[in-house]
């Protein structure tokens, strides 16, 4: 199959190894732009950068053409292009030994039929034909009461149905056996229970897997609260219930290191003098990013300041935690921007930084950051002055802003 196949009985091994870093590649508005064609000419780009996995948008038809409306889920002609283009790219990345990341997207479906009520609840005519049983109450079926949040204006899946776990565990298997696919990102994780998670874990057997359980920090109006542990807890409590088999998107880490690079770095050590994210607590579960197609890109929900982007990519990078780089800094910001990015990927990589690496915080002032990790690499970030004490640390990047030892 491929050179990384006999892991496949182990969904934990990738995450022991704490390896990891994930290139999102792309944002809202790749479906404009032959998508499969376009990543296929930055594979070897990719891969010489060190990335172990890039996360590629839902490749099933989908009613909107960023393709988080999915209908036909075994239909792969999408906005980004035919199933023929994408198997060639799933093809060249296992040539690459570059992980292919799918999205996951079904908490929610568009249906082909009115059905019950009157409302497009039923899949006549496609493959998975459910009836209304697959909807939620709470979303107009006859199933059962949603186990999660309701994500609106469509028919929300009915994940306590036996028949619908086993068709969406069929439809997994088949991403990963015939298609290509060898990751999983499971897309509104709110949505339903991460106990069903857990079961599609252990039955489609991805490599690597991560939540998108996105939650709402806590805040003093505009101000966000200095501590954020009830909000990363909330999102540990998420992992643990997944069988501890799925890490999850560190959203307090982006919280909390956007308003820090504002002039607040004091904000990145907490109560017990560790990093105040979800990485503090549970690296090796911990998916750091600074952006996504949400936040960033045209949507620009809760974007990361844009001249700060350096400062946050060498706190990502040289952290514990499993860093992900958003494709819009890495190719469309310029080629500086690219290379820095790259240069700090080879510093943790030659380094041996890795997701549970030790982590000692030296300062956390207003305008300065700075720590060791892994006894190999020292840091900072923002424009007070510190450099690591001892004739054995050289300097092996530095940039606006920040500045990397190594040992």
């Amino acid at each position: 199959m491929g050179f990384d196949e006999s892991q496949q009985t182990d969904p934990l091994v990738v995450i022991r190894n704490g390896k990891e870093i994930i290139l999102q590649a792309f944002n809202w508005e790749s479906h404009k732009h032959d998508w499969w064609r376009n990543l296929d000419r930055k594979v070897p780009d990719i891969a010489k950068s060190g990335f172990t996995t890039a996360w590629l948008p839902p490749a099933s038809q989908s009613l909107s053409p960023e393709g988080y409306l999915p209908q036909n889920l075994y239909s792969l002609n999408s906005s980004y292009g035919s199933e023929h283009v994408l198997k060639a790219l799933l093809n060249k990345m296992k040539q690459y030994k570059v992980r292919a990341m799918a999205d996951i997207v079904i908490n929610h479906r568009v249906g082909t039929t009115q059905g019950h009520g009157g409302m497009y609840n039923r899949y006549d005519g496609i493959p998975l034909s459910w009836d209304e049983h697959a909807v939620t109450s709470c979303t107009g079926g006859r199933g059962n009461k949603s186990t999660g949040d309701n994500f609106n204006g469509v028919p929300n899946i009915d994940h306590t149905q036996s028949f619908v776990r086993r068709d969406l565990t069929d439809w997994m298997r088949w991403l990963r056996s015939s298609v290509g696919f060898q990751d999983f990102r499971f897309d509104f994780a709110k949505g339903y229970s991460p106990k069903y998670v857990k079961e599609y874990i252990e039955g489609a057997k991805p490599i690597f897997s991560v939540g998108e359980y996105w939650d709402t920090c806590n805040y003093k109006g505009s101000y966000l609260d200095c501590n954020q542990d009830s909000h990363r807890q909330r999102i540990i409590n998420w992992i643990d219930q997944t069988g501890q088999l799925s890490s999850a998107f560190d959203f307090t880490t982006k919280a909390i290191l956007q308003e820090a690079v504002k002039g607040e770095f004091w904000r990145l050590r907490d109560s017990k003098g560790k990093p105040p994210g979800v990485l503090g607590w549970w690296p090796s579960r911990a998916v750091t990013f600074i952006d996504n197609h949400d936040t960033g890109s045209t949507q620009a929900h809760w974007p990361f300041p844009s001249n700060h982007i350096m400062e946050g990519y060498a706190y990502i990078l040289t952290h514990p935690g499993i860093p992900s780089v958003f494709y819009d800094h890495f190719y469309d910001w310029g080629n500086s921007t690219h290379d820095q990015i790259v240069k700090l990927i080879d510093i943790r990589r030659h380094q041996g930084i890795h997701s549970r690496s030790s982590i000692r915080i030296h300062e956390a002032q207003p305008n300065l950051y700075a720590a060791t990790i892994g006894e190999k690499v020292s840091m900072k970030i923002g424009d007070g002055s510190w450099c690591p004490a001892g004739k054995e640390w050289k300097l092996a990047t530095s940039g606006y802003r920040y500045a990397v030892w190594q040992k």
